[in-house]
């Protein structure tokens, strides 16, 4: 029997929201269309949930640092929105990031993820960007979250993480077939820079890599006032394989949902008897 999982990786795009009722509604319609498209999981892109910081006074809202602030006592309420609606929906979501203060004082870059049954996974982002750093002052958190869809194994590799080859690797070494990548990037540049690295890591890894965006502009929001993406899923350039590597993928910076229905017993022939192997030869 073959192992199959059918994916939507989100093109999000970001919006002035007047109050969690009004965000939650937005999300409600936005995840029910994957639902409807019969994903088994959805992958939201990092950092859209800074549409809620559009709630609060512009003091408030035009301040890196305290929008972090402000934002900390809807975490919790997000985090249970989550696991909630994969319940109802019945599909696994894994739901982007928020910026999440740790019992240490420091904010880091978390995913939440939870699954149709109930299960669920946090996942922090490895490695900071300049932006996140300097100014907004996220710190780099560690682990690696691993959940089971349909008797797939999938991991988070946040954005920027995508573009290092060892923090990939590790998840793929504790089991890993899919890797998710929920992302933001303020530019082509780094759009591409994400893609690049995403197509490279399914390239030597021998496994599917899904890439999630925001898109459009929010100047409401000085962390995600321009957003530009077009979510993917990339599979190994080989046997089986389109010849490119690119399985499915959106229209550059259109609000929508990319879908993919994969084949992980291909990801195991081609692992096995490739025209390289470039998983066993790592």
């Amino acid at each position: 029997m073959s192992r199959t999982l059918r994916i939507a990786t989100c093109q999000y795009k970001v919006g002035v929201v007047a109050s969690w009722d009004a965000f939650a509604q937005k999300l409600d319609l936005v995840l029910g269309e994957a639902k409807r498209g019969g994903a088994d999981l959805a992958l939201l892109p990092e950092y859209f949930t800074m549409e809620l910081a559009t709630m609060f006074a512009a003091s408030v809202r035009e301040s890196l640092p305290k929008q972090l602030e402000a934002l900390q006592p809807w975490i919790r309420k997000y985090r249970l929105y989550v696991t909630d609606r994969a319940k109802r929906f019945r599909m696994a979501i894994v739901g982007g990031s928020i910026p999440v203060r740790d019992e240490d004082g420091c904010y880091r870059n978390r995913c939440f993820i939870a699954t149709a049954d109930g299960r669920e996974y946090t996942q922090d982002k490895r490695r900071m960007t300049r932006f996140e750093h300097e100014q907004w002052g996220i710190s780099g958190g560690d682990g690696h979250a691993l959940f089971e869809v349909k008797g797939v194994q999938c991991a988070i590799a946040i954005c920027y993480d995508s573009e290092f080859p060892n923090y990939v690797r590790e998840k793929v070494d504790l089991g890993a077939e899919l890797i998710l990548v929920p992302s933001c990037t303020d530019s082509l540049a780094g759009y591409h820079r994400v893609r690049v690295g995403s197509q490279a890591r399914a390239l030597e890894n021998q496994c599917y890599v899904a890439v999630s965006y925001t898109v459009g502009e929010l100047p409401q929001s000085p962390a995600i006032d321009e957003n530009h993406g077009a979510a993917a899923v990339f599979a190994p350039p080989d046997r089986g394989f389109p010849a490119d590597g690119v399985v499915a993928q959106g229209q550059l910076d259109a609000a929508q949902w990319v879908y993919a229905d994969l084949d992980f017993d291909k990801i195991a022939d081609v692992r096995r008897d490739g025209q390289v192997l470039n998983h066993r030869d790592w």
